[in-house]
């Protein structure tokens, strides 16, 4: 024999319920069933609604009343031919009779018990089992309805009745022993005490009552009909990615719906679980699909491999610490603490205590923290005012999540996984709770990362193949579009051979900016920048930090002096910074590392290897030479590809003007060519060098012996041009000057002794930075280690694509 259970959903309406039908036909063909429903879907809350107006004599109970009751006709008059319908429509008019007098009653009191919530609230499950049990005779099947609550017997306790296991096991048996009925229709979730007063069996009494009857009469099986494919190994509404758990143990699925899995609750596990009764969770929407088996003995091998089976998560939680010197070895504290609470029917979620007893933490619904607050302020009143123990600490707004997992026992490994991820995203554990079972391990954190931390737990522990990445790009000129199609073309390679996923969830310029957690498209990319919100640096960072998504990364592919100024904020948050812009590692020192420092501390990264030499491995060299035990004594460099290209191509065949407007035109130079022709650029380049060094420069101190006409740096662009063609001669004279020595100009920068310079030097043919063409960087490193024979990097130091691919890598670095 098995028992069937169907919640609210899958009885929400006729469409549903002929869906339930063709199930309960089809398991009725393989063995006797007893089908226990839940009332129509939203019911029961709106009989408690009703009755709560009423008792504040709110009138619209009354329209609350008939429109149920209009539910249930139309119901019955979409399931049940007109010939048959006259007892049933009496049913259901008698009994909204009667909720209509209680609720008359209880306007006229103003008071709404217990007692009388639990009768009305029981009517929903009377009603829906009446007319689905009409419905399969009416099919001709050999259906009986029993009402449940004549033979379940509870205490008194009203809302949350104590089960009288003998007495109703007794009861169960001899109705099923009289009625030898293929299919038993009862309503779940009613019970009666034994002065026959209605009561509830509390949250998920329909369920509760098929493991009530299931373990009465040993059934074959339970199975629970819901609208979801079985338990999940995270809420699908948090984790897109989350997956049917196909079988799971009784001890597992305990914990998880302990902790917020709402397929099941923890009571109606127990009558099943004492009984070793197989328990099946199953899709009325979708009756092929598996489902999840939980029982006692896993049927494969499947799940010994896995560590964890579930995440579970609760929200609105609150954290409740009872703290002083007056706890420490005084036997009785605890059952005092928990006495309290027990008093006042609160209960406790999550309890954990330092090894010191100097405090007890406990984490309870949120909702109940001032009943809380103000019952254990008062049961220990005379030790707050002796200063033994300190008023009760109420935190709010927290969330629970738990890692659940038969495996995860004597596994060193799991505890190092969870607390790493968590870590690396900025996920701060206010509370922790292990059992010595070790098949949980429970963490208390804030509310708002509560979706990011089911996520990166998901990724850690269900989802190892493949790491998804949250981009955020700011900034879509040359160097920017380049980094997105560079994105868009190898995130497949990437994908298939590094296991990441890069999803761009943000973009921004100085106009528009967009999101999408789910990941902009290549083709919405076309069209992001029509349909953008205004863009700020700082609403960029707002959003990103709200989003509060796993696994971030902001790339900064500007120029702009106020993108820079919101890299702390993210960092604090745990989100990793690729910065093309060279301004916030050429800031003040004290700034730089400060960025440096916040990083390291929040445990993420802040790279920034295209600030010099484009795509060239130049800063990532300093960093392992200094790491590795080495130490920097100079470097000698030309660390401008425009500079470099310039006076490569400058012969006097053509002007010098003529020249810089072809380094523009083919992407080498700023907007305003001036950055570049300065020095400035260079400057901040070596700087940034001799930082990452290790020594800490500021930028006033960098002599910078500039080439142009002070002429040159005044007005528009325009002017500028027209300036250096006024010039000519003067360009002319720096390279006859050269060229009269058989050298050829370089810029150049030099770091030596804790001091650095830029500017123009003559070249001579023996020297490394002689054979320089193009727009190629070169960097000469001599240390300790590399004295006699320097180390020298060298290769294409500027262009949108070498600069964007040297972004992207510092990206796949990051994460």
């Amino acid at each position: 024999m098995k028992v069937l259970k169907f919640g609210g959903t899958s009885v929400a309406h006729s469409q549903n319920i002929l869906l339930v039908e063709k199930i309960i036909k089809d398991e009725s063909l393989k063995s006797r069933i007893v089908v226990i429903v839940s009332a129509l879907h939203g019911v029961t809350d709106q009989l408690i609604r009703a009755a709560e107006y009423a008792s504040v004599k709110d009138e619209n109970y009354i329209q609350m009343i008939q429109n149920l009751e209009e539910k249930h006709i139309s119901l019955i008059k979409d399931l049940v031919p007109i010939t048959e319908q006259s007892s049933l429509l009496s049913f259901v008019k008698k009994h909204f009779n009667d909720i209509e007098d209680l609720c008359n009653g209880i306007a006229v009191l103003g008071e709404l018990t217990y007692r009388i919530k639990d009768r009305i609230a029981s009517y929903g499950e009377f009603l829906s089992s009446k007319i689905i049990a009409a419905r399969l005779r009416h099919e001709g099947l050999d259906c009986i309805w029993m009402n449940s609550a004549d033979l379940i017997r509870t205490d008194s306790n009203f809302t949350n009745a104590k089960v009288d296991f003998q007495c109703t096991e007794s009861n169960i048996i001899n109705f099923l022993n009289e009625n030898k009925n293929r299919i038993i229709v009862a309503p779940g979730f009613v019970a009666r005490d034994e002065k026959n007063n209605a009561t509830t069996l509390g949250r998920g009494g329909s369920d509760y009552t098929a493991s009530i009857i299931a373990a009465s009469i040993n059934a074959e099986e339970l199975q629970i009909w819901t609208d979801v494919s079985g338990m999940m190994t995270a809420d699908p509404r948090l984790a897109s990615n989350a997956k049917p758990i196909s079988e799971i143990s009784y001890h597992e699925a305990m914990e998880l719906s302990h902790f917020g899995a709402k397929v099941l609750y923890p009571p109606s596990i127990q009558p099943v679980m004492v009984k070793n009764i197989d328990l099946m969770i199953k899709n009325t929407f979708d009756p092929e699909a598996q489902g999840t088996l939980i029982s006692h003995q896993l049927k494969s091998s499947g799940n010994e491999k896995q560590i964890a089976v579930g995440i579970s998560n609760m929200n609105s939680i609150a954290l409740l610490t009872l703290e002083g010197s007056g706890m420490i070895g005084i036997p009785g504290i605890s059952a005092k603490l928990f006495q309290c609470l027990s008093q006042e029917k609160i209960n406790i979620i999550l309890i954990t205590q330092g090894s010191s007893e100097h405090s007890i933490t406990i984490a309870i619904e949120e909702k109940e923290a001032l009943r809380a607050e103000y019952a254990i302020n008062s049961s220990f009143a005379d030790d707050i005012n002796l200063k033994r123990v300190y008023p009760v600490k109420i935190e709010t707004e927290l969330s629970i999540v738990a890692l659940v997992g038969e495996n995860m026992k004597s596994r060193s490994d799991v505890n190092a996984k969870m607390f790493g991820c968590l870590g690396n995203n900025g996920i701060n554990v206010r509370a922790i709770a292990q059992g010595s079972s070790e098949r949980n391990i429970s963490i208390v954190i804030s509310e708002k990362d509560s979706k990011k931390a089911v996520n990166v737990l998901h990724e850690e522990f269900f989802e190892s193949e493949i790491k998804q990445v949250h981009l955020y790009i700011c900034g879509t000129g040359n160097v920017g579009s380049k980094l997105i199609h560079q994105i868009y073309d190898q995130n497949a390679y990437l994908r298939e051979n590094f296991l990441v996923n890069l999803r761009i969830a943000g973009i921004s310029n100085s106009r528009h900016m967009i999101f999408s957690d789910k990941g902009i498209s290549q083709e919405d990319y076309l069209i992001w920048d029509e349909q953008g919100e205004k863009a700020s640096a700082l609403g960029f960072a707002e959003e990103i930090i709200h989003r509060n998504l796993r696994n971030s990364v902001f790339v900064d592919v500007t120029a702009s002096s106020d993108v820079p100024e919101i890299y702390e904020s993210l960092l604090k948050r745990s989100v990793n910074i690729v910065a093309c812009n060279k301004i916030a590692a050429s800031s003040d020192f004290k700034k730089y590392k400060t960025l440096k420092n916040t990083a390291r501390n929040h445990n993420c990264n802040f790279y920034f290897e295209t600030n010099v030499g484009a795509g060239l491995p130049v800063i990532g060299t300093i960093n392992d030479l200094i790491n590795s035990g080495d130490q920097i004594q100079s470097i000698q460099a030309v660390l401008s590809g425009t500079l470099n290209f310039v006076f490569n191509h400058y012969d006097g065949s053509r002007t010098f003007s003529e020249v810089v407007a072809q380094a523009q035109q083919e992407g080498y130079t700023e907007p305003d060519p001036r950055l570049d022709l300065s020095g400035t650029d260079v400057a901040r380049k070596i700087l940034i060098l001799a930082r990452e060094s290790g020594y800490p420069l500021q930028f006033e101190e960098i002599e910078n012996r500039g080439f142009l006409p002070g002429e040159c740096m005044h007005g528009s662009v325009g002017d500028f041009y027209e300036k250096l063609t006024a010039n000519e001669d003067y360009f002319k004279n720096l390279l006859n000057d050269a060229e009269n020595e058989g050298k050829i100009l370089k810029y150049v920068a030099e770091f030596e002794d804790g001091k650095a310079k830029v500017g123009l030097q003559h070249i001579a043919p023996d020297s490394d930075l002689f054979h320089l063409y193009g727009k190629d960087n070169i960097v000469i490193f001599k240390t300790l280690r590399y004295s006699e024979q320097p180390l020298v990097v060298k290769g294409a130091g500027a262009g949108a694509d070498v600069t964007a691919s040297g972004v992207f890598a510092d990206i796949i670095r990051s994460i």
